[in-house]
């Protein structure tokens, strides 16, 4: 019962982080290979915000159950 609400809350703030300051991760892909030439492209994505909406609801779902259980 504990757990569940430590963890929900660690889901919050998680939530809440991707929301206010969405991390950003690079992604390396092949566009052109010729024998052995090839040309890669580099590109900077960030986490969409739904995700932060769907740690945020998962997090207030657990509060909730380990509130409840007590």
């Amino acid at each position: 019962m504990r757990s569940l609400t430590i963890l929900g809350v660690i889901l919050l703030a998680a939530g809440l982080f991707v929301i206010l300051k969405p991390p950003s991760y690079s992604r390396e892909e092949s566009v052109l290979k010729l024998g052995d030439l090839e040309a890669r492209v580099q590109q900077q994505r960030t986490v969409p915000g739904w995700v932060g909406g769907a740690l945020l609801g998962a997090g207030c779902v657990l509060v909730v159950f380990g509130a409840r259980k007590r």
